[in-house]
């Protein structure tokens, strides 16, 4: 019992500031999204539909980096701390060539948003939106590489710090750069994305300076001296990093098509749709810093030659992800009145979202298990079957369910969403 203890215990220190940081980078879009719609609808829509593109690249990208966490974490537990820089100096090459790729599509990407066929005034300041954002990969990529190298040595609470710091920043630059205040010039929507664009540098900088100055991180040796580049060091990052950025793509891409598969039954479906996505992020959040302690703590067992508390770490993570993601499905269940009306009062819209948070209530364990399973997994650099195994959940089996139940057989918003019920319960049953 004192081992589960100290295992939850360790676990839970490591989760909850990776919790609050990554609820903190999800509060940065938010609040762009809050002070641009004073702008006007057409600002908010190109917004909306920069967004959905930039995501994709992102959590693409996130994928990638998160190969550094896992090497980190194993090192570290095989008290190989030099092996750790080798990790930072070479997960960085990979995220800046990552970066660069990302930010050339981006660039592509800003030039093709006139043949998606949005209303011109849409397009026009999408197309400048999605030029200025994708400048801000690079210092993303940096910042989430060298993320990934602080928490996979345990320290996971100066990130957060950082990320709740850069909130300030960006609401600063969004009022002095959105509506030109204090004789700034007013550059509207792309003031919020130069805005992002500073935030983002200005995070990385303080992470860098951190990382690279702390004594507490001299042993570990990083530095940006790259006189012996390891390509087989490189392959194996790419190995971890590739599959991983690809089975997020497969999921939050699911769940993108899930949300337009809905707007074909309307605006009320789909704002619905809107609300219950909301809330479930919220709570996913949450279990995406477990899912990253769980990673770590399973790379340090595994590190130390350790197996039995391999397994330990990574069963009693799950336990923790989902007994945390049953409470929430309790919350989900109790409110499913209440909650809605935080973003909406519409009377057509809060009785689909009410059903739909009846639903999330039911997959929400379903969601721990999966996440959680997939951190252990990430933490013993097995991703390549895990992807396989999103794909096949999300595109073979919610996508075609939701379709047929929710479109096909008529039942709108809340048949679409069991394909998520399916879909998660596939992988969950698989990862676990």
């Amino acid at each position: 019992m004192q081992s589960i203890r100290s295992h939850l215990r360790a676990t839970l220190s490591l989760a909850i500031p990776v919790a609050i940081g990554q609820l903190g980078h999800v509060m940065l879009g938010v609040v762009d999204s809050i002070m641009v719609g004073k702008l006007g609808a057409v600002p908010l829509a190109a917004a909306s539909l920069v967004n959905s593109l930039f995501f994709l690249l992102f959590v693409t990208g996130i994928g990638i980096s998160m190969a550094i966490t896992p090497l980190v974490a194993i090192a570290h537990g095989g008290n190989s701390p030099e092996r750790c820089g080798e990790v930072l100096r070479h997960g960085l090459l990979v995220n800046v060539g990552s970066a660069l790729i990302f930010a050339a599509l981006g660039f592509v990407l800003a030039k093709s948003v006139w043949y998606l066929n949005q209303p011109f005034a849409v397009a026009a300041e999408a197309a400048s939106y999605m030029t200025i954002m994708s400048m801000c990969y690079l210092p993303m990529m940096i910042f989430h590489g060298v993320r990934q190298f602080v928490e996979g040595l345990g320290f996971t609470r100066p990130p957060m710090y950082i990320v709740l710091v850069a909130n300030g920043v960006n609401v600063l630059g969004n009022w002095l750069l959105i509506y030109g205040n204090l004789g700034f010039p007013m550059l509207g929507l792309d003031g919020a994305g130069y805005s992002s664009l500073i935030t983002e540098t200005v995070m990385t900088i303080v992470l860098l300076v951190y990382a690279f100055r702390s004594k507490r991180f001299s042993q570990y040796r990083p530095s940006f001296s790259f006189r012996n580049i390891d390509r087989s060091f490189i392959r194996r990052l790419l190995g971890i990093g590739l599959p991983s950025g690809a089975q997020m793509l497969f999921e939050v891409s699911a769940f993108s098509f899930s949300a337009i598969m809905i707007g074909w039954t309307g605006s009320v479906s789909l704002a619905a749709h809107q609300v219950g996505i909301s809330l479930a992020s919220l709570s996913f959040m949450i279990i995406l810093g477990i899912s990253i302690a769980a990673t770590i703590r399973v790379g340090n067992a595994l590190g130390s030659d350790e197996l039995q508390e391999v397994r330990r770490a990574g069963f009693l993570a799950i336990v923790l992800g989902a007994s945390i993601m049953a409470c929430f499905g309790c919350l989900f269940l109790v409110f499913r009145r209440q909650l809605p009306y935080f973003y909406i009062s519409d009377p057509q819209v809060l009785p689909i979202a009410s059903t739909l948070l009846v639903i999330a209530a039911i997959f929400q364990i379903m969601d721990g298990i999966q996440a959680v399973g997939m951190g252990a997994l990430r933490g013993i650099t097995d991703v390549k079957i895990p992807m396989l195994i999103s794909f096949f959940a999300y595109w073979v089996i919610a996508i075609p369910v939701g379709y047929n139940v929710g479109i096909v057989n008529g039942y709108g918003a809340p048949g679409v969403w069991m394909g998520f019920v399916c879909g998660l319960g596939t992988a969950a049953t698989s990862f676990a």
